[in-house]
């Protein structure tokens, strides 16, 4: 038999698109002589869906839209197609409404419906608010094939794998002890640094584990602060990868059971390269579901707006970026001219604004309430909020995405300005901390400049009053950002973090910075999510709090 993946990117809510992506790759898969094709996770509807989930509308048409997928498929291919079923026992035993369930389309018909038994509750995810956990085997015979089902989480709670279960069950074993002949697990799994590496041992563990062939679709594109990278693929029973799908791209792969294909080589990639392709694909799909066509940044001469502007004119095309330089008394000469050598390098538009009258017209307006007062940090705020309020007003008249420039150190610490740089529909790199942001740049350089150098090499700074870095307010980015993975992504405590090295003023800063900055970080765009811990909507923290020493 042969069995297609079709690596599909839906849009959220949008049904009848989807369907007919589905019925597209199916179309395109039966040429192939394809008899079963898998899709991922909530295909019809796209993953997550949310709080759509509680219009009753948004479900029923699933359903009918499911039977319309059916009756257009072409002769002698089935189709697994991720929907959404309602709960019958759902009032009587106080039962979750919905399940998260895969279909099996076949002769024109809804065949069997099969239903996902592990719900995650961790980071971003929150099933159980929705749905209620299958709790039977799910396998399907199909031309003397049986197929073992499982939905993402299903895969993830091998106690020998991990050393422990989160959940009671082990659906993939039950499946194994069935008798299946190939198991296949439909996800909607988002891409963190390095996810695809421990996917792709978890499903060689399994394989070997229960001499089965494994076959794993994923879906792929931007929804939100959520990528998918796709990268499905398919292992044989003796735990050798036959297939892999394409990273970050819509894919269609084949694989025939009947034939002994050669293996393929362990996928290597450079974590740069990695997270690049996420970001790219975060924009550009977050800009194409929402309606837009062109962005708009600030471009301050620094290497964070240069590398979101690397990322935009790739997403979207050079001739559809606009960066606009906002120079103050404060702005050195090297951020114009700098600015001006990225415009150049990436071949995006640009315009320049001055922002001298607006800065007097505030000090003006201000001055009968500051009058005595000292310069200082609410003064050098008005230039960012000037700055933000000019991008609003370009983004609004013109019809741009405004992308906003903040990396993950800043965001963490709360060195971005409310209503200023903080401005934007879409934070690009909100999850990437600064180190990280050089290593991007320099990797994009590797076969020519492409981010000019001195953007590069010269100290950060946010130029909001003279000779100022960013060093003067904040410990070096190594620093920081060693601290803050030890805080924000692994709940390490002061102690820990002093016990490796750090300072314990310069953690007890930090800390106190992170705390502070909550009602920040509740106020900011969405950003794209890149690791195990971002500030989206896996982070929950509570903004009106008083912490205990950690």
């Amino acid at each position: 038999m042969k069995i297609a993946i079709a690596q599909l990117n839906p849009t959220i809510g949008d049904i009848t698109n989807n369907a007919q992506a589905i019925i597209v790759a199916a179309n395109e898969a039966v040429k192939q002589n394809v008899r079963l094709l898998l899709t991922p996770e909530l295909s019809l509807c796209g993953y997550p869906p949310r709080d759509l989930l509680l219009y009753p509308g948004f479900v029923e048409l699933m359903s009918q839209e499911l039977k319309a997928i059916a009756s257009q498929l072409p002769e002698n291919i089935a189709v697994l197609v991720g929907t959404v079923e309602t709960n019958p026992h759902a009032t009587t035993k106080g039962q979750k409404p919905l399940y998260n369930s895969m279909a099996l389309l076949d002769g024109g018909e809804v065949k069997q419906v099969f239903h996902k038994r592990l719900l995650p509750t961790y980071d971003v995810f929150d099933e159980d608010r929705y749905f209620e956990p299958g709790y039977e085997a799910n396998h399907f015979t199909l031309d003397g094939v049986k197929v073992g089902v499982s939905i993402c989480e299903d895969l993830w709670n091998d106690e020998q794998f991990w050393g422990k279960r989160s959940y009671e069950v082990n659906p993939i074993e039950e499946l194994a002890q069935l008798g299946v002949d190939v198991i296949v697990n439909l996800s909607a799994s988002p891409y963190t640094v390095g996810k695809q590496k421990l996917r792709e041992a978890m499903l060689h563990h399994a394989a070997i584990s229960y001499s089965q062939p494994i076959l794993y679709a994923n879906q792929v594109g931007g929804n939100d602060d959520l990528v998918f990278d796709g990268n499905s693929v398919a292992f044989n029973g003796a735990g050798e990868i036959i297939c892999r799908g394409k990273s970050f791209e819509t894919d269609l792969i084949v694989v025939d059971l009947d034939e002994s294909e050669s293996p393929i080589l362990t996928l290597q990639r450079e974590s740069n390269q990695e997270i690049y392709s996420a970001l790219v694909l975060g924009v550009k799909d977050y800009a194409r579901k929402c309606g837009f066509s062109r962005a708009i940044l600030g471009l301050s001469g620094g290497i964070d707006s240069a590398i979101v502007a690397a990322i935009a004119a790739e997403a979207l095309g050079a001739e559809n970026v606009l960066g606009v330089l906002m120079p103050s008394p404060y702005s050195s000469d090297h951020s114009v001219s700098d600015a001006v050598d990225l415009v150049n390098s990436l071949g995006i538009n640009s315009q320049k604004l001055e922002i001298k009258e607006a800065m007097t017209a505030y000090d003006t307006i201000l001055d009968p309430m500051f009058a005595g007062t000292e310069f200082g940090i609410a003064e050098e705020n008005i230039q960012s909020r000037i700055r933000g309020n000019l991008l609003m007003a370009i983004a609004n008249k013109f019809g741009y995405l405004l992308l906003s420039t903040g990396n993950k150190s800043e965001m963490s610490v709360g060195y971005c300005t409310l209503y200023g740089d903080m401005n934007g529909g879409l934070a690009v790199i909100a999850d990437v901390p600064k180190t990280r942001v050089f290593e991007l740049c320099r990797w994009l350089n590797r076969e020519g400049e492409i981010i000019p150098t001195n953007i590069i090499t010269k100290p950060p700074s946010a130029e909001l009053k003279p000779d100022q870095k960013d060093s003067d307010s904040l410990p070096d980015y190594d620093i920081l950002d060693d601290i803050l993975d030890r805080l924000v992504c692994q709940h390490q405590s002061s102690t820990e973090i002093v016990a490796a090295g750090h300072n314990p003023e310069v953690v007890s800063k930090v800390i106190k910075l992170v705390t502070r900055a909550e009602f920040k970080r509740r106020q900011a765009p969405p950003g794209i999510k890149i690791t195990d811990r971002a500030f989206g909507t896996g982070w929950r923290m509570p903004i009106a709090k008083r912490l205990p020493t950690i």
